[in-house]
């Protein structure tokens, strides 16, 4: 159907761990993307799946050949790739989309999110919020993210039901909100919701949340990240986001934020930094150093003015660097397709340079990347034996997919959310030729309606 680019090859051989027996899935493709370490890219291949695990990659007939599957997807017009990684959302936050737009981080936060947050964040919201956002990710090719809002319990539940994998946080803030009073409560109701969960489920982690430096001082930081470490789980924090986080960091900390976290032992435990838009030389040497999972968020950054992160030079500092939407309610949607583009083309504006984060890196930061920066490589990112059965089949089968030369370049410049066909997380089909088969769509959407017709009726009845 399209042309093979230079870096493609077909394998000539099956790759295979066990002999001929059922399995559960094989998924076809023209091209099977792997983002494996050599970039390997297959042509007319298949991959073999058992009990949620790769077992084979290989010619789409030799496949067959060799195992007999309760399902197999078609590969003709389809390229199958790693599951897309969302390293940093608020997933409930779907129901606040078009809430507050154009405005900068602070006011935007302060005057319209925080009183919406308290006055309308119940149980019930984050529900329907995150089912509406796990619906909008698994369209869009998303099969990993992670998260960071109230009610934790209730998003890993969501979780668990829709098939996604994620990583979970229990948000930390020293202020009321939805789901408590305070740091020193949201902390003792991380770590109850840590412990009810580590071990429920192999696709969900919870983690903490602080949500950043200005929302929290040095020893309510110091205080999470001792929980977390204590539990043996990562933290996710928003991280030099701001002009206005790094001035208050200096007035309140003497230092910046990056600085404060250093010289506190913030990063002695795996840490995922969202954001990272004003880096110094000096903060990317240590961000580097400390193994910190630095999350780009480019249209979030765009759309708050918040700056242009220096992704190029932390990338070749050997930070790690995935890619993230943020929430809907600053983006406004979860589409990982977009973030790839624009972070390429960010950069490339920025440096007055087209050749900066070319096609295959800014794939790589959604994929293995992306899986890398969360503490998740080893197990998903990337298409190899051995490695968790998370992978999307992209259909290349419409207008703006013909002609093809590349299908790299094709599916970071081209490829957009209505183009994923089916998604597989874990083994498990989420999405097969784009009907869903763990979120009752009909519902949701129903009961999105519902709530958000009452949130704008609460909020013009407030603004008369």
């Amino acid at each position: 159907m399209f042309a093979c680019s230079p870096q493609e090859d077909a394998l000539p051989t099956a790759t295979v761990t066990q002999a001929a027996n059922q399995i559960d899935l094989i998924v076809n493709g023209d091209y099977i993307v792997t983002m494996d370490d050599a970039a390997t890219v297959h042509a007319g291949a298949a991959v073999a799946i058992d009990q949620g695990v790769i077992i084979a990659i290989g010619p789409a007939a030799e496949i067959a050949a060799n195992y007999s599957a309760s399902e197999t997807l078609d590969g003709q017009g389809r390229v199958v790739m790693p599951g897309l990684v969302n390293g940093h959302s608020h997933a409930a936050m779907t129901l606040l989309r078009g809430v507050a737009d154009d405005l900068a981080l602070m006011d935007w936060l302060t005057n319209y999110i925080f009183p919406a947050e308290v006055e309308f964040v119940d149980a019930e919201f984050v529900r329907i919020g995150t089912e509406l956002a796990c619906w909008e990710m698994i369209r869009g090719g998303t099969t990993t993210f992670v998260d960071m809002y109230y009610y934790p319990d209730v998003i890993a539940d969501v979780v668990e039901k829709c098939g996604m994998r994620a990583l979970v946080s229990a948000t930390v803030i020293d202020q009321r909100s939805p789901d408590a009073e305070s740091a020193v409560d949201s902390i003792q109701k991380g770590k109850e919701f840590v412990n009810r969960w580590q071990g429920r489920n192999s696709r969900i982690s919870p983690i903490f949340g602080p949500h950043a430096n200005y929302t929290l001082n040095a020893e309510q930081l110091r205080a999470t990240r001792a929980a977390a470490t204590e539990a043996g789980v990562p933290v996710s924090i928003h991280m030099s986001e701001s002009p206005f986080e790094v001035q208050y960091s200096k007035d309140t900390f003497g230092v910046t934020s990056i600085e404060l976290f250093e010289s506190i032992g913030f990063f002695d435990g795996p840490t995922i930094g969202a954001h990272v838009v004003w880096p110094t030389e000096a903060e990317i040497s240590i961000l580097a150093k400390r193994n910190v999972g630095v999350i780009h968020n480019p249209t979030s950054n765009m759309k708050i003015a918040s700056g242009i992160a220096p992704v190029t030079d932390m990338l070749a500092a050997g930070v790690r660097v995935g890619l993230g939407t943020d929430g809907a309610a600053s983006n406004n949607d979860l589409d990982m397709w977009e973030e790839m583009r624009l972070a390429s083309f960010l950069q490339k504006v920025e440096q007055m340079n087209p050749e900066v984060l070319p096609a295959a890196t800014v794939l790589r930061m959604a994929t293995i990347g992306g899986a890398t920066a969360i503490g998740l490589g080893e197990s998903i990112g990337s298409l190899e034996v051995g490695k968790r059965a998370d992978l999307i089949q992209v259909a290349f089968d419409d207008v703006h997919h013909v002609p093809t030369y590349d299908v790299i370049s094709h599916l970071v410049y081209v490829t957009d959310e209505q183009d994923v066909a089916s998604v597989v997380v874990d083994g498990t089909l989420l999405m097969r030729d784009k009907e869903f088969l763990t979120i009752d769509t009909e519902r949701v959407a129903e009961e999105a309606r519902t709530l958000a017709a009452n949130i704008k009726r609460a909020l013009e009845e407030r603004n008369r």
